[in-house]
């Protein structure tokens, strides 16, 4: 394993072994070092021996190790030959960013900000096993399995903005309920609305700085010191009991070529069988769900904040999905071909004109929404016309882990860590001190970095930099 270096963002290993396509990595030297550390290189390799593969099995900035994918992983496959993969996508099935441009300025939440986050505390449950206010009936749950975001819009919550403004308008086409285990649906039922733990995280942000005046105005970022509303978490144990249950029946269905994947979380069906359309069917459930959730927390927060400041607006600047698989049309060897691209820790970029964008950002492209760590930057980025050509319309996620969450655990103190997020002007609320001590800033790559060869690779060129003023985590 000795990748290539092509340019000052880029390496690449060329197809070896059982390798079907090369194995593209978007790094600077310092993040690809990082990278080296653990085995999500070779997990990278291993994506690129998965049958029906197109061009490049790739790697985003902020890889690092998961389970079968790396995280930071894409690799789009042949509707007819190619497979589908829960360990593509993920467990947290549609974990995603929604970013909301709120109508206030920093100087507005001057001495507000403890009581406003405890009342979003309050209105958001956060953390492992909370359950939502909101208690699904059967009817509901199954309008937002098939319906996602749309269904909460019919019924009084939120906008059509919201939805116009939200990767695939809120839902996937495709879902299949049916397809959903029962102990998936017992988990979901007393979930929506709310953020669960690990990395999720509702953050009150304003515009530090402003890169591309004219995207961001279109975008609904005005004006540095803008507030905005971040919210980052996904389907929640319903989405998690998804992945766990197809997961094991591909083990059962293909033992023999399970035994000889290099890890037995990249399992996969075929996408063409049975079962690889029930799983692409209840993946796309839970998708929904997710959308509804983040759709749902935002909805929540804004009535938050109308307690707070009379007349303030939400406007949806985007929402995306981070692990998810899509059908999706991309010139491979110089024709286009419907494929299916799985990005697990992966954004969609996609550039200016592509019919599955809104009609207010046909022109300037999708926004792309990188948060950061605790206390660090996150940043509104534009997809490009590079990224359609060099990353299926792909881009990086986040900061991205350089450190085990036991690692963290014994380095970082989380009443320390409170206590210096607040000598930098940033309010921390959390149910457990203890536990949010892995999501300390020192276990992650330095976003800016991520972002800086994100940029200068084109596949997601900067418009905003964002800086926190408080989070709320699990």
């Amino acid at each position: 394993m000795n990748p290539q270096k092509i340019n000052d963002y880029s390496f690449l290993i060329e197809p070896t072994g059982s390798m079907l396509v090369p194995l593209k990595i978007f790094a600077s030297d310092l993040l690809l070092e990082q990278m080296l550390t653990d085995k999500c290189i070779q997990q990278g390799m291993n994506v690129a021996c998965l049958p029906g593969i197109q061009g490049w099995s790739i790697m985003m900035p902020d890889a690092h190790q998961g389970y079968g994918f790396s995280i930071g992983g894409v690799a789009a496959f042949d509707m007819s030959s190619g497979v589908i993969s829960p360990g593509g996508i993920g467990f947290d099935i549609n974990c995603g960013v929604r970013v909301v441009a709120t109508s206030l300025q920093k100087q507005d939440l001057e001495g507000k900000m403890p009581a406003l986050l405890d009342a979003l505390f309050q209105a958001v449950p956060s953390g492992m096993g909370t359950d939502s206010t909101w208690l699904l009936t059967d009817d509901e749950l199954e309008a937002i399995l098939s319906r996602g975001a749309p269904y909460l819009v019919e019924q009084g919550i939120g906008s059509q903005q919201d939805l116009d403004c939200c990767e695939e308008g809120g839902f996937i086409e495709g879902a299949n309920s049916s397809f959903v285990p029962r102990r998936a649906k017992s988990r979901g039922r007393k979930q929506i609305g709310t953020l669960g733990s690990g990395n999720h995280f509702l953050e009150v942000q304003y515009a530090h700085e402003i890169f591309d005046k004219e995207t961001a105005t279109r975008f609904g970022i005005t004006s540095p010191d803008q507030v905005v509303l971040m919210i980052h978490c996904g389907s929640r144990g319903l989405g998690h009991e998804v992945a766990s249950h197809f997961l094991r029946r591909m083990e059962e269905e293909y033992p023999e070529l399970v035994a000889a994947l290099p890890e037995k979380d990249l399992a996969y069906a075929p996408l063409d069988s049975v079962l690889g359309k029930e799983y692409y069917g209840a993946m796309c459930a839970a998708a929904n769900f997710a959308f509804a959730n983040r759709h749902y927390i935002a909805h929540k927060a804004h009535l938050i904040f109308q307690e707070f400041f009379e007349g303030v607006t939400f406007h949806t600047v985007y929402d995306v999905a981070h692990n998810i698989a899509k059908r999706e049309t991309h010139v491979v060897d110089g024709e286009h071909k419907e494929v299916m691209v799985h990005r697990k820790g992966a954004t969609r970029a996609f550039g200016p004109g592509r019919k599955e964008l809104p009609e207010v950002y046909q022109e300037t492209g999708q926004p792309v929404l990188i948060p950061g760590s605790m206390g660090t930057s996150s940043y509104v980025l534009v997809g490009t016309q590079d990224s359609m050509e060099k990353s299926f319309g792909s881009t990086a996620h986040g900061a991205g882990r350089c450190m085990s969450r036991y690692q963290a655990k014994q380095e970082f103190d989380g009443p320390q860590l409170q206590k210096d997020l607040l000598g930098q002007n940033i309010h921390l609320k959390t149910g457990s001190l203890r536990g949010v001590a892995d999501e300390a800033p020192g276990a992650y790559k330095d976003v800016d970095e991520v972002v800086r060869v994100s940029d200068l690779a084109g596949i997601g060129k900067v418009v905003v930099k964002l800086k926190p003023l408080g989070v709320i985590k699990g």
